[in-house]
């Protein structure tokens, strides 16, 4: 068994739990608070960051999209139908487009403020960048939401899946983002019909159930977190 060093409230750690999930692959999970910096975090990724895989050999691979990519080189190729990669290369292109989208734009504009601000602040120290909350970082973040949110309803009016006609990492990689989002009550679906409806087969999927179970210390999440239909 893999083992995966993440935080609940991450979505790239999200995203890599969903992708084993979908491979039926079990994920031994260890939760790290990378603003500890501990050495042995450090020593298997001096950037302190999440996520990270402990691969075969105890090798660690580093960052949720390498990890999607040694993912799909070691088991995908072998899932045929159940690829979360395609085989054409300009829609694999398109593929990475999105993750890159939900996993650096929406991380950069919207979830990584929110997370830091809502919820990771109040648990760390001062000298690690702990404290009060920031209302102009949490009022610009949700700004962004609406057009994120936006953008992936005309994605899923217009598509099957967000890059095409079956599910793949692009899919896996927004419900991530938005599930974070919706832990913490920050989504407003009700004028997105298309996104939500989207967001509702994803969420129904078993590789998800694992998230729907997610705790943060803190912050409990909102009444609908777990619902299914919703």
């Amino acid at each position: 068994m893999l083992t995966l060093f993440h935080h609940p409230l991450s979505a790239a750690c999200r995203f890599v739990r969903i992708v084993f999930g979908e491979y039926g692959e079990e994920l031994a999970l260890i939760e790290e608070q990378p603003w500890l910096r501990r050495k042995e975090f450090l020593t298997l990724n001096p950037a302190g960051t999440l996520p990270v895989l402990l691969a075969e050999g105890d090798v660690p691979i580093v960052g949720a999209t390498v990890i999607s990519e040694y993912l799909d080189e070691t088991r995908g190729v072998l899932k045929r139908d159940r690829r979360l990669f395609a085989e054409n290369l300009m829609d694999r292109a398109e593929i990475r487009r999105l993750i890159d989208w939900y996993l650096v734009k929406t991380e950069n504009e919207v979830t990584r403020h929110l997370v830091r601000e809502r919820v990771l602040k109040p648990l760390m120290p001062n000298a690690a960048g702990g404290g009060s909350p920031d209302s102009t970082a949490i009022r610009a973040a949700r700004a962004n939401i609406r057009q994120h949110l936006k953008y992936t309803n005309w994605l899923a009016g217009t598509r099957h899946w967000l890059a095409g006609g079956r599910i793949t990492y692009a899919d896996l990689a927004a419900a991530a983002s938005f599930s974070v989002l919706d832990y913490m009550g920050e989504i407003d679906w009700r004028d997105n019909a298309a996104a939500r409806d989207w967001y509702m087969r994803v969420k129904s999927r078993p590789s998800f159930r694992p998230l729907l179970a997610d705790r943060v210390r803190g912050l409990a999440p909102v009444s609908h977190y777990a619902d299914l239909d919703f």
